[in-house]
């Protein structure tokens, strides 16, 4: 018989991302502390829950997305949280960006009532939320990863066993360190061609398929150039991811100077104003409070989202 499926969140990553599991036919139950993010989900055929305890009740695979680790916690272990209506032999599979000690304490105390957890954090923006082309990274036993499989195919293209429980957290950090400093990279190059008075679109097109090329570049730079703000993220969720890097690399001893400059210059935003605002896709605080870039020439529109 078919395992029943809840998923817990349904922000911009989680609205997409279970929209595919109804694609896939997957029963499914979802729950979002603000209601009427449920109807969509309930109007293409989802079953709706009063609680995480409730949703847990009802179902064997349990999906989370929300914003931080105390945002899990209390869905997971809180007094209404998952812990409460798990039966033994569930599992949960947390999606969030979190930490990855807080990750191996929550998986300690639900593995005491007889879950089971994997960590498995998502990189590929709304986009590939919506699409289905996520890049999943797992942290957890291979057993319970092949037992979530189907159900993270329908939401990811690549999915990776990267190591025990915490493990998918800590390489999600590796992504957020790789992104901001992509971005942080594209934003200063931009703004020296902007100086240079070159056609900022071709210059994008000229270095992208060289070794400077990035998906960051290719994706983002164009949005930005365009000036192109429409929400994917706010600057408190991105100082969130950035602040969990600093408290591994702190753990670790690793040193992380450009994650820590990128730190600072959304600090920067914060302080002007801007901490629960829309980030846009392409922005990075360099980019962000730049001047508009002269594009000398360019006779493109504005890019789409993919």
């Amino acid at each position: 018989m078919p395992e029943r499926v809840g998923f817990i969140g349904l922000g911009i990553m989680g609205s997409g991302m279970t929209h595919n599991l109804l694609r896939a036919s997957v029963d499914l139950t979802v729950y979002n502390r603000t209601p009427e993010r449920m109807q969509p989900l309930a109007d293409a055929g989802a079953a709706t829950a009063a609680s995480p305890a409730g949703l847990a009740a009802s179902t064997d695979v349990v999906f989370v997305c929300v914003s931080d680790t105390p945002d899990v916690e209390a869905v997971l272990l809180g007094p209404e949280g998952v812990i409460h209506g798990a039966k033994p032999g569930s599992l949960v599979v947390d999606m969030s960006t979190i930490s990855p000690r807080a990750t191996r304490r929550i998986a300690k105390r639900l593995a005491e009532a007889g879950v089971a957890m994997l960590d498995a954090p998502v990189s590929g923006g709304s986009e590939g939320a919506a699409k289905g082309t996520l890049s999943i990274m797992v942290g957890g036993d291979q057993a319970d990863l092949e037992r979530a499989r189907p159900y993270l195919e329908a939401m990811g293209s690549t999915i990776t066993h990267v190591g025990p429980i915490g493990a998918g957290q800590s390489c999600k950090l590796v992504n957020q360190i790789l992104v901001v400093v992509n971005m942080l990279a594209a934003g200063e190059a931009l703004l020296f061609a902007q100086a240079a008075g070159l056609d900022l679109d071709r210059t994008i097109e000229a270095v992208a398929g060289g070794a400077a090329g990035s998906w960051m570049l290719s994706n983002r730079g164009p949005q930005a150039v365009h000036r192109d703000w429409r929400p994917g993220f706010t600057i408190d969720l991105q100082q969130k991811d950035l602040r969990l890097v600093l408290e591994a690399a702190d753990e670790t001893g690793a040193p992380v100077l450009a994650s820590s400059t990128v730190f600072q210059l959304y600090r920067t935003l914060q302080r002007a104003g801007a901490a629960s605002s829309a980030l846009a896709r392409s922005s990075s605080p360099t980019t962000a409070t730049a001047a508009r870039p002269r594009r000398r020439g360019s006779a493109r529109g504005p890019p789409g989202r993919g």
